[in-house]
């Protein structure tokens, strides 16, 4: 996809404030920082295949193509780098709609969010499953009932809450190292290479080849908002540092991901290795070319399905918290049903976890497994929330007289605009954007409903730091 998603996997035990430079504040950023980039990192894993299948196999156009990819993610993260600025304490592009255009814009980020989680969850756990056949292939015929399974362990480990964040960390670092790793190894002493064509003429223009296929791979912009609402977690720092982890996480993000993405597109146009078989993957193929068989492979596939784990289980955490938020508290009206709020001793709102396992199972199943056919519908939802986040911001550098950034961010929210436009000409993706409106309409009816209490615009934050 957490974001939001990747937001409740903050590796931070509540602390007294944290003063000075000395390394318990380094292995706070350390883990706040390697724990929400987890998601668009795990993205790696099915981003680049997506724009080769939407390229129908073309090497040729692949690194333009996945070049204009990180291109964009540039351009969003500017975004939540103001944002971040704007708004040390958390909400995201929900707190800047709200203030922007008043509190019930709040929603269209909201349901955004809800569908993106549930998507984030169902295309990791099917895109785990994939790394798993594809080291195993004799599980293949059994990839529904494998995906429904990690499904329901990632969904049970969520009962017992937030012990295990600091783990989504160290697994983001695992999967990088592991990746450096097979990448030198692919580029000075490949094992060997495949037999696809560079190129394999489109049939129309390269420019719109590649204009038609880049915002199929956008699913690696998702989870770049989440170091703008995972910040209200880091109640232990003030707004200054708050600003500065949010920053350098967005850097840091921007570095690995951005890397990963064009060293790995690069390095299968050098080993010809195109649209893969139906029993593996394409970031798999890549490494098995440039490492053989061997443990190095074994453990690339590892280190990326629970890399792909993690970022399912923080939208485990992100999606039910935010819908625990909305539920309410004992001195705060609702906006749903206080059955979803209510918690374990773990603080996990369990009644609210059971809604994302129901729906990212439906989703599983429906794609049969296959996380190229969700990936379609992936970079849909997010980007309503990025558009409207582009807006907003927009607004408020136009009523400070910032001609400068309202230029900038007005002609960042018509790329986002584009890419949203031609992801649903595709058909089917509009079925996220009409979830994602009736979502939003839904929340916005019981909120009128329920006497439009006040503060709405800070439920990420809400969530985030409960």
């Amino acid at each position: 996809m957490t974001s939001p998603k990747q937001a409740a996997a903050v590796a931070a035990v509540p602390s007294p404030v944290v003063t000075g430079r000395g390394p318990r504040r380094s292995v706070l950023f350390f883990a706040f920082a390697f724990a929400v980039i987890a998601d668009p990192v795990s993205s790696v894993a099915y981003a680049i295949e997506a724009a080769l299948r939407a390229l129908h196999g073309d090497l040729a156009l692949l690194l333009p193509t996945m070049s204009l990819v990180v291109g964009l993610v540039v351009v969003v993260t500017a975004n939540y780098w103001q944002l971040v600025r704007r708004f040390p304490k958390g909400g995201g592009a929900a707190a800047a709609a709200g203030r922007a255009f008043g509190a019930r814009w709040t929603f269209l980020p909201i349901g955004a969010l809800v569908v993106d989680f549930v998507l984030t969850i169902g295309i990791s756990i099917a895109a785990a499953a994939s790394a798993v056949i594809a080291l195993f292939p004799g599980l293949a015929p059994w990839r529904v009932p494998l995906a429904l399974l990690l499904l329901v362990v990632v969904a049970g480990l969520t009962w017992f809450g937030h012990g295990g964040r600091l783990l989504f960390a160290f697994m983001t670092v695992a999967f990088v190292i592991v990746s450096v790793s097979v990448l030198v190894l692919g580029f000075t002493s490949p094992h060997t290479t495949g037999h696809a064509a560079t190129s394999t003429a489109p049939g129309h223009s390269a420019v719109l080849a590649v204009v038609l296929a880049f915002p199929v791979a956008m699913a690696l912009a998702t989870g770049i908002e989440a170091p703008s609402t995972a910040i209200a977690q880091l109640g232990q720092l003030d707004d200054t540092h708050r600003r500065r982890f949010g920053r350098g996480t967005l850097a840091l993000l921007l570095v690995i991901v951005g890397g990963l993405t064009l060293a790995l597109t690069t390095l299968a146009v050098r080993l010809h290795t195109g649209i893969p078989g139906a029993d593996s993957t394409q970031i798999a193929d890549i490494a098995h070319a440039a490492a053989g068989p061997g443990w190095l492979y074994g453990a690339f596939q590892l280190t990326s399905s629970l890399l792909l784990l993690a970022a399912a289980s923080s939208s485990f955490q992100a999606g039910p918290g935010l819908l625990k938020a909305l539920s309410g508290t004992a001195d705060r009206p609702g906006v749903l049903p206080p059955v979803l709020g209510r918690t374990n001793r773990h603080h996990t709102p369990y009644w609210s976890v059971v809604v994302y396992l129901g729906a990212a199972a439906l989703i599983i199943v429906a794609a049969a497994g296959q996380e190229q056919e969700l990936v379609l519908f992936y970079a849909v939802a997010v980007f309503v929330s990025f558009l409207v986040g582009l807006i907003a911001m927009a607004r408020f550098a136009t009523r400070e007289n910032n001609r400068v950034l309202a230029w900038l961010n007005g002609l960042a929210a018509v790329a986002v605009a584009f890419t949203l436009a031609v992801n649903l000409l595709r058909g089917w993706p509009i079925l996220s954007l009409a979830a994602t409106l009736l979502i939003a309409a839904g929340l916005y009816a019981r909120w009128t409903a329920a006497g439009r209490p006040t503060g709405i615009e800070d439920v990420e934050a809400r969530a985030e730091a409960g």
